[in-house]
C-alpha cells in the first residue's frame, strides 16, 4: 500500500507500508499480520500475543533489536574470522548482504516503535 496525499499525512515517519493507518477500516488487523511477518513462526503459537497485540509488537522489536545487533556484529567481524576461509570477493558480497539487513532492521525496528505507539493509543501528530 502507498501512503498518498492525506493517509500519508496522518502517519509518522517510519510507518511501515504494509500497515494501514490507525483508524483505518482493519488497521489493527494489518499491524498484527505485519509484527508477526517480523518475529519467527513459533510466536504465533502464544495466544498471550494474538490476545494483546501490544505485546507481540514488543516482542517484535526485542527480535528485531537482536537482529540488528547480530548484523551489526556479523559486519564487523565478518572480514577476520573468515578471511582465510573465504575468498576476498565472498566476504565483500557477505558485508553487503550484512549492510543491506542493517539496514531493513533499522527500518523495521522504526516501524515496530511507531506502530506499537499507535496500538498503545498514542496519536502522530504532525510537526510544522
Amino acid at each position: 500500500m502507498r501512503h498518498t496525499g492525506q493517509v500519508h499525512d496522518t502517519v509518522p515517519p517510519g510507518w511501515p507500508e504494509e500497515v494501514r493507518p490507525p483508524g483505518a477500516p482493519d488497521w489493527e488487523r494489518t499491524a498484527v499480520t505485519w509484527l508477526y511477518d517480523l518475529v519467527p513462526p513459533d510466536y504465533r503459537a502464544h495466544e498471550v500475543l494474538r490476545r494483546y497485540p501490544v505485546l507481540l509488537a514488543r516482542f517484535a522489536a526485542d527480535h528485531v533489536a537482536a537482529g540488528l545487533e547480530a548484523a551489526r556484529t556479523g559486519w564487523r567481524t565478518v572480514r577476520v574470522e573468515l578471511a582465510d576461509q573465504l575468498p576476498a570477493d565472498a566476504i565483500e558480497a557477505a558485508m553487503t548482504a550484512y549492510e543491506r539487513e542493517g539496514a531493513r532492521l533499522a527500518a523495521a525496528a522504526r516501524g515496530v516503535e511507531v506502530v506499537a505507539g499507535a496500538l498503545r493509543g498514542e496519536r502522530w501528530v504532525p510537526r510544522l
